[in-house]
């Protein structure tokens, strides 16, 4: 079995703060990169939100395609509200790919969907925005992941240093 790679693909983003939600989610989650096109994105950068600083431990990278230089292997998943698209509890996840997502005000090309090897989207009324897509993309892998780590270490380790709850059952 290949070894899990997951890179989030931005189309170009016009949001800063939905960027560095992004960029949260693919550090909880534990992306390996994040990928952007377009140019709106970097006009707007020097807003980002990036709370966490994770953009010091997982690359964010400008691209002209987000489908250049990937391995052969990767599998090629967009994430739209799309007719014919598989909705996203229905979804198996590749080992590697490349999910990408539409930006905040129109939708994936159609270039880049036909190339895809998945078309998937979540079923909700109305639309959700860009960093919130991502955070439900990610959590819904690793909820059907075989190797996630449920222990009491994690949850110490990830929290806020302020909260300090106990779950009391007795």
């Amino acid at each position: 079995m290949n070894q899990s790679h997951v890179i989030i693909g931005l189309t170009n983003p016009k949001s800063p703060t939905n960027v560095g939600g992004v960029m949260r989610a693919a550090g909880c989650y534990q992306a390996d990169s994040v990928r952007y096109s377009g140019e709106r994105y970097d006009r707007a950068a020097k807003f980002q939100t990036d709370t966490k600083s994770v953009t010091q431990s997982i690359p964010l990278v400008a691209v002209d395609s987000l489908l250049n230089e990937l391995d052969e292997d990767t599998a090629i998943v967009c994430v739209e509200l799309a007719v014919g698209a598989t909705p996203l509890p229905e979804f198996t996840h590749p080992e590697k790919a490349i999910y990408i997502f539409g930006p905040e005000d129109g939708s994936i090309a159609q270039e880049v969907a036909d190339k895809a090897h998945h078309v998937v989207y979540v079923p909700t009324i109305g639309c959700m925005n860009l960093a919130a897509s991502v955070n439900v993309l990610l959590y819904d892998r690793l909820a059907k992941s075989q190797t996630v780590d449920v222990s009491e270490e994690l949850i110490v380790s990830s929290r806020d240093c302020r909260n300090k709850l106990e779950v009391n059952r007795g």
